[in-house]
């Protein structure tokens, strides 16, 4: 522990800090996104099987995870210097599928960029697994990481004023579903058919998409999973949930 209160630790996780913020939170910095998802999971991991000291909320951040109502932040800053933290497998996590329309106005500049047709976009983002790093930005709204480096895209270079509710959306390494229509400057490539599932606070987890959770991407009528997509992710071992009712669904 420095004069700052701030812990350092090398091993798996990379560089870390960890450093107390205000009295009974600490803020823990890691070095990029893969890492922080990891230190994310093995919080979850740790407080789950009892091997965490009382912590009162979780909320992580593009490098950032908070710990939130920690008695002694400065002990456990200590602690996690020691710790061990593997990387996050492709196969842990609950599932929901996305059904996409890919019709999304900047379809075919994401297609320039990729160096593909536009038809193709749709296959290419649908082929990989996501995860939801963290949220922010309107209630619902996930940050979603799993596209390989090579289909980064950059922002708009005008935001628009107005992206509607369940455009599918490319910016630098992530992915996203707008949950509400809002002002937004990345790249459209398709439509939710049925984007109310992805917050609702009537449900008991309001969000849909919540840190942690799987995402695939699925043509909108080829979905083949079961569950009731309203109540969120399945929360069975490898489950998997449906989000939106179907091709039909809001239209």
């Amino acid at each position: 522990m420095t004069a700052d209160g701030t812990a350092h630790s090398g091993g798996r996780t990379g560089t870390l800090r960890a450093r107390p913020a205000g009295r009974h939170a600490l803020l823990v910095e890691l070095p990029d996104a893969e890492r922080t998802a990891a230190f994310h999971a093995e919080v979850l991991r740790r407080r789950a099987a009892g091997a965490l000291p009382p912590v009162e909320e979780i909320v992580p951040g593009a490098r950032t995870v908070l710990l939130d109502g920690v008695p002694d932040p400065e002990a456990l800053a200590r602690r996690i210097a020691g710790w061990e933290v593997p990387p996050v497998t492709d196969d842990t996590g609950d599932v929901v599928e996305i059904p996409v329309r890919y019709d999304g106005p900047d379809l075919a500049d994401v297609a320039a960029l990729w160096g593909v047709g536009p038809e193709e976009v749709g296959t290419l983002h649908g082929s990989h697994t996501y995860r939801v790093a963290f949220c922010g930005f309107a209630p619902g709204f996930g940050y979603l990481t799993g596209l390989p480096p090579h289909l980064h895209v950059p922002r708009r270079s005008t935001p628009r004023t107005r992206v509607p509710a369940g455009a599918v959306a490319l910016a630098g390494p992530y992915s996203a579903v707008y949950p509400r229509a809002t002002p937004g400057g990345w790249q459209l490539i398709g439509t939710m058919p049925d984007p109310r599932p992805l917050w609702d606070p009537a449900r008991e987890r309001a969000a849909l998409l919540t840190p942690g959770t799987r995402v695939r991407f699925v043509t909108a009528g080829d979905t083949t999973a079961t569950g009731d997509a309203t109540a969120g992710p399945d929360t069975t071992t490898g489950g998997t949930a449906t989000a939106g009712a179907g091709p039909e669904a809001g239209a």
